[in-house]
């Protein structure tokens, strides 16, 4: 399925025809305020490893972060200090990953052997109202590109082409960037950038 979604205003049966799909156990490539991803529902343990075949990478070796919707139920996830909080609160939306000690709430699948999970909120309604509408957040992971001159593919219509037989729906949310989130890792006594992105910390 190829859904062409605009960002000020998609279309709600296309978002609950998703939503649907992802219940069901698919997988889906969808844009974010930085690079276009592959996702799906992190309590589905089998979509979950579907996306892992398609990075070709072990469950329990995978990095995967997950976005939510807004900070909310942050908590309910990861371990949030007050100081961390304030930052997140300052960046986001926005193009972000924060790494963050992990609950036990998150999905085995998910936990990595630090017990960390990295938190996206972007600055891109189309997917956050996907993740509201899911009622819990999306597994999210790049969508690479195999040409050694772009790392990330960011035209709709060809992720289509490459992925329309090994997903069940990409969402055109018009060209996406070819330079990923800031990461910033809040597992230890101080915040470190352990990748640069697109995004500038406040």
């Amino acid at each position: 399925m190829y859904v062409k979604l605009f960002e000020d205003n998609p279309n709600t049966r296309d978002i609950l025809k998703i939503v649907d799909g992802l219940k069901a156990g698919g997988v889906i490539i969808y844009p974010t305020d930085t690079i276009y991803a592959i996702g799906c529902d992190i309590y589905n343990a089998k979509a979950v490893q579907r996306v892992c075949a398609l990075k070709h990478i072990k469950p329990e070796k995978a990095n995967f972060s997950m976005i939510c919707s807004d900070l909310s139920n942050i908590a309910a996830y990861a371990k949030v200090n007050n100081e961390v909080f304030k930052v997140m609160k300052r960046n986001l939306p926005g193009p972000f990953t924060f790494i963050l000690p992990a609950t036990s709430k998150l999905p085995n699948i998910l936990m990595n052997r630090r017990k960390t999970i990295g938190i996206r909120i972007p600055d891109n309604y189309i997917v956050r109202a996907i993740v509201e509408e899911l009622g819990n957040p999306l597994l999210t992971t790049s969508v690479k590109d195999d040409d050694d001159i772009m790392e990330y593919m960011t035209d709709p219509e060809l992720i289509y082409e490459k992925y329309e037989k090994l997903v069940d729906c990409v969402i055109d949310g018009g060209y996406g960037q070819n330079v990923a989130s800031t990461v910033v890792d809040c597992s230890g006594d101080q915040l470190e950038i352990i990748r640069q992105g697109i995004g500038e910390l406040a």
